[in-house]
């Protein structure tokens, strides 16, 4: 057997080897006679079978099998040539050439491995911040907020114009073509103006409208309705203004704050303020991560560490948004790129350097993870979409298993790392006001 081993970077090698025929046919031999002690072969005693019966019997898998066992030794020797551990081995070797004669098989094998990162002092990247300040009146906004939507509707005593934010009693009829609808028709409904439960155009004619006028509301339903037979149809509302309601005024002080902190000792204004200011800081801190501080520290780590990238990596990534721009062409595009080898490939490449950068960026936080002693486990995971399933009134169980069986566990476990790590980063780095 010839070997010639070659690293062709910190994360890529290659193995050229030709493997005599006579080295397969050794191997072959070898498992013949191995499985002739314990095959099963009708008319034969089992340990007992001749190894020609097996041969036989097994011919090209034997063959398969002493090649496969050839293959792995050109492996295993061209990795221990290099001095390359399996361990630091990504993804299944690639046999990338594979050639055989009647004396001789040619055969190129290509490795990947984790690219090896020099991390430097990647803490000194992380540039000091201001923690978010929350002013008194943030607090007292917020406050006010929380007692409006606990506070009671009440009727107005005066009969004045409505204006948005009023919560207008109506009776609706409503007709396309001066045909009635299913869903199009309703009595004493409860529609607070501006908050854009229907259709759109619909609350801001009834601003300006009293309590016992009737009017008619002309709407046109979106394009992208629901229902296919209103979608884009011109309809009219004949309504009817039966109440105006707002919600009772609220007074701040001690017994609002034991009302919404029910079960708290000492519940009072004073500590109501401090959890809303917590609240508020906490909301604000978030969105500066994730819309700003989190995207920028990844961009400079992604800019700054140089290291080779493991080219199978890459390719899968092309690959993916590949297949995830095919899936949005018309038939007739996809047929074209088939037909045409240049035109997709032209096409690939210009997914290159955004899945160069996905990747580095995938090693750069998997280095800073074992650096941070930062982890996710399985049950964190399953919590977090169990949670989110919950928000949005899914069933949670039925939720976390679509996402196991579509194979997607593993990107969120690593997006919640990458969150959790750059979180670690920024917290050291920020200062009280």
């Amino acid at each position: 057997m010839e070997i010639n081993s070659n690293k062709i970077n910190g994360a890529n090698a290659e193995i050229k080897a030709t493997i005599s025929m006579d080295e397969v046919n050794a191997n072959l031999e070898k498992i013949a006679k191995q499985l002739a002690k314990t095959a099963n072969v009708q008319g034969f005693r089992k340990g007992k079978v001749p190894v020609a019966i097996v041969k036989k019997q097994y011919g090209e898998k034997l063959v398969q099998d002493a090649e496969a066992e050839a293959l792995r030794d050109v492996l295993s020797k061209g990795l221990e040539e290099m001095s390359i551990s399996n361990e630091s081995l990504i993804g299944e070797p690639n046999i990338s050439q594979f050639d055989k004669s009647d004396d001789k098989i040619e055969v190129t094998v290509k490795v990947a491995m984790r690219p090896e990162i020099e991390m430097g002092n990647y803490a000194d990247t992380v540039k000091e911040f201001d923690k978010p300040v929350v002013s008194d009146e943030n607090i007292d906004e917020r406050i006010k907020s929380l007692a409006e939507q606990q506070a009671p509707l009440v009727d107005i005593k005066r009969n004045r114009k409505m204006k948005l934010g009023d919560t207008a009693v109506i009776d609706f009829d409503g007709s396309v073509d001066g045909v009635a609808f299913d869903g199009g028709k309703a009595e004493n409904f409860a529609l607070v103006l501006g908050s854009g439960q229907f259709i759109p155009g619909f609350e801001d004619q009834l601003v300006g409208v009293k309590r016992d006028e009737e009017v008619v509301v002309k709407v046109t339903f979106p394009e992208d309705y629901g229902s296919k037979e209103l979608s884009g149809k011109d309809a009219e509302f004949k309504v009817k203004v039966n109440q105006i309601q707002v919600k009772e005024e609220v007074e701040i002080n001690d017994e609002l704050a034991k009302t919404m902190l029910q079960g708290e000792e000492d519940a009072s204004l004073e500590k109501l303020k401090e959890l809303v200011k917590t609240q508020i800081e906490n909301e604000e801190l978030s969105k500066l991560y994730q819309n700003d501080l989190k995207p920028a520290l990844l961009e400079t780590f992604v800019a700054d560490f140089k290291f080779d990238l493991p080219e199978f990596v890459v390719e899968q990534e092309i690959d993916m948004a590949l297949n995830k721009s095919a899936s949005a062409m018309k038939e007739d595009e996809i047929k074209e790129l088939r037909e045409n080898a240049d035109k997709l490939k032209e096409l690939r490449e210009t997914f290159r350097e955004d899945a160069e950068r996905s990747v580095r960026a995938t090693f750069i936080i998997d280095s800073l993870a074992q650096a941070e002693n930062v982890k996710v486990e399985e049950q964190e995971v399953m919590q977090t979409i169990y949670y989110e399933a919950m928000q949005t009134g899914q069933d949670p169980k039925k939720t976390y298993d679509q996402y196991k069986d579509s194979g997607y566990l593993p990107a969120i476990q690593m997006s919640m790392v990458e969150d959790k790590v750059l979180s670690t980063l920024l917290n050291a780095k920020m200062k009280e006001a």
